[in-house]
C-alpha cells in the first residue's frame, strides 16, 4: 500500500494536510493576464497547486469536429475555439516564471502523447490525466513514462475500467481522484460514500475532483478521506466559457481552502479521550 507520495515539497496522502489544486483549466480563456489573475486568487486562497490543460487539437478532435459551425470569440468554428483556448510556448513560459514567483506549484492535464512532451520540458510536479483519458492505454503509458507522480480522474468510469488504468500505471506515485464528469454535477449524483470504497480498493492515496455548485459537499469529501481536492477556479462564474458555472470564485477559493483545514483539525485521531477541558465540565455537571 502506498499511503503517501511526494508533489513538489509536498507530502500527499494519509495524515498529510488535503492538497488542494485550482483547476485553471480552459477558464483563461486564451489570456495569459487572466491566467495569471487566476493564478495569483490560487495562491492567496491558500491552494497548493493550479492546473492547465494541453491539448494537441488536431489529434484530439477530428476534422469533423474541428470544422462545425460555433460562434466564438476567437471565430465562427469549433476549431477556431480549440486553438483559441491553447497556449503556446512562450505562453506557458510566463506561467511558468509566473507560478514560480507566487510560490504555487502548476502542472498540466495532458491529452494527447504530444502535449505531454510539449509540457515535459517544464519539470512539471507531477502530471493529471482527466476522466476522458483513462481508457487510453498508450497515453497512461506515455505519462508513466515520465517518472514523474501521477494524479488521474474516475469520472464517467467503471470500477473495471479503474482497475484496468491502474494495472497500466501501477500503483506507485499514484494518487486516485473520485469524480462525476458531469458540468454542473448535482449532488445526488456524487457518490461521495465512494471515496472509501476506492481507498480500500487500491491501497493508494485517493481524493476528489468536484464539479457541483456549492462548497458544502468537497468538504464533506474531505471528511471521508479525500487528501486531494481539485476545484475549478474563475474570477466571474457567469463570464464566457463552457466550465465558468461550474467553477468558484475567489472568495469561494477561500472559503473551501479555510474550511478544508477547520475539518482537518476536527478529524483528530480517531481514539476517544477525556480532553483537558472538559475535565471542569464533568466536575461540575456529573452527579456520580
Amino acid at each position: 500500500m502506498t499511503e503517501k507520495i511526494k508533489i513538489g515539497n509536498r507530502l500527499v496522502g494519509n495524515g498529510e494536510p488535503c492538497f488542494v489544486i485550482a483547476e485553471i483549466g480552459i477558464n483563461h480563456n486564451g489570456d495569459v493576464d487572466l491566467a495569471k489573475k487566476l493564478i495569483s486568487a490560487a495562491a492567496v486562497a491558500g491552494c497548493d497547486a493550479v492546473k492547465f490543460q494541453k491539448r494537441t487539437v488536431d489529434v484530439v478532435y477530428t476534422a469533423e469536429e474541428l470544422a462545425k459551425p460555433r460562434e466564438n470569440p476567437f471565430g465562427t468554428t469549433n476549431g477556431d475555439l480549440k486553438r483559441g483556448l491553447e497556449f503556446g510556448a512562450e505562453a506557458y513560459r510566463e506561467i511558468d516564471a509566473f507560478c514560480r514567483a507566487q510560490k504555487i506549484l502548476w502542472f498540466a492535464s495532458c491529452w494527447d502523447e504530444g502535449a505531454l512532451d510539449f509540457i515535459e520540458p517544464f519539470n512539471p510536479p507531477c502530471y493529471k490525466i482527466a476522466s476522458a483519458s483513462l481508457t487510453d492505454d498508450q497515453l497512461l503509458r506515455h505519462h508513466r513514462k515520465t517518472g514523474r507522480p501521477l494524479i488521474i480522474s474516475t469520472g464517467m468510469s467503471t470500477l473495471e475500467e479503474i482497475d484496468h488504468a491502474v494495472a497500466v500505471l501501477g500503483k506507485e506515485n499514484l494518487v486516485i481522484l473520485h469524480c462525476t464528469s458531469t458540468y454542473p454535477s448535482k449532488p445526488q449524483e456524487l457518490n461521495l460514500a465512494a471515496i472509501p470504497i476506492l481507498k480500500k480498493r487500491y491501497g493508494v492515496p485517493v481524493g476528489y475532483s468536484g464539479h457541483e455548485v456549492g462548497l458544502q459537499t468537497t468538504e464533506a469529501a474531505v471528511a471521508l478521506g479525500a487528501c486531494c481536492v481539485e476545484r475549478h477556479i474563475t474570477l466571474d462564474r457567469a463570464m464566457w466559457g463552457s466550465d465558468q458555472a461550474a467553477s468558484v470564485e475567489p472568495q469561494g477559493v477561500m472559503r473551501l481552502v479555510r474550511d478544508i483545514r477547520v475539518i482537518e483539525q476536527a478529524m483528530g485521531s480517531g481514539l476517544k479521550v477525556v480532553y483537558e477541558s472538559e475535565v471542569p465540565i464533568r466536575k461540575k455537571l456529573r452527579r456520580v
